[in-house]
């Protein structure tokens, strides 16, 4: 049976990944209400909840599946917004970037299509390349709205480990064949 803290531990860790998927839609109000100060400092604060959601699961050993699920939708919908609001704010850039938009975007499609053809949802492998994808996204997509011009090697970084990230997620599709969350990597599932 669960302790008291261990079972307050998991309410608070799942708030906070709550925090982002509701925090989504209002993100999404202040940018086309063009209230982009607030706007940035809350899309901060989402990339923020991500590390520390993770963070408090791994100390007080409060993983589960539903908290996989709510994070993975939390992350996916901070990112979303994070990019849509590069689209309103820096589409310029976005134009000079396009073919990466649609490598990403491309295999990101074929991943998740993969899975839902797989395993009927989504992965949450949660993987070390995830985990390191979504950390240079997050400081990529928080610094590009604080700064005149967004940082190209920031971008690259990026760029690269989510495309081996996602192509990693594909292959894990194909190797696992029944679904799991918090995969740590290829050869961690190559191991068992």
């Amino acid at each position: 049976m669960k302790t008291n803290t261990h079972k307050q531990a998991w309410y608070v860790i799942n708030c906070v990944t709550l925090y982002r998927i509701i925090a989504a839609p209002v993100l999404l109000i202040l940018l086309f209400t063009k209230q982009y100060g607030i706007f940035k400092w809350l899309l901060g604060i989402s990339f923020f909840t991500d590390l520390i959601d993770g963070y408090l699961a791994r100390k007080f050993k409060v993983t589960s599946i539903l908290g996989a699920k709510l994070d993975s939708i939390g992350d996916d919908l901070t990112v979303l917004v994070g990019l849509i609001a590069l689209f309103v704010l820096k589409l310029e850039f976005i134009k000079q970037h396009v073919i990466i938009f649609i490598i990403l975007f491309v295999l990101f499609i074929i991943q998740t299509t993969y899975a839902f053809i797989r395993y009927r949802k989504m992965t949450n492998f949660h993987t070390y390349l995830a985990k390191t994808a979504a950390l240079l996204q997050g400081i990529f997509l928080i610094l590009v709205f604080f700064t005149e011009e967004p940082n190209l090697i920031l971008f690259y970084a990026a760029t690269i480990v989510t495309m081996l990230e996602l192509i990693e997620e594909i292959i894990l599709v194909g190797l696992l064949s029944q679904w799991q969350a918090n995969v740590k990597g290829i050869f961690w599932a190559l191991k068992k």
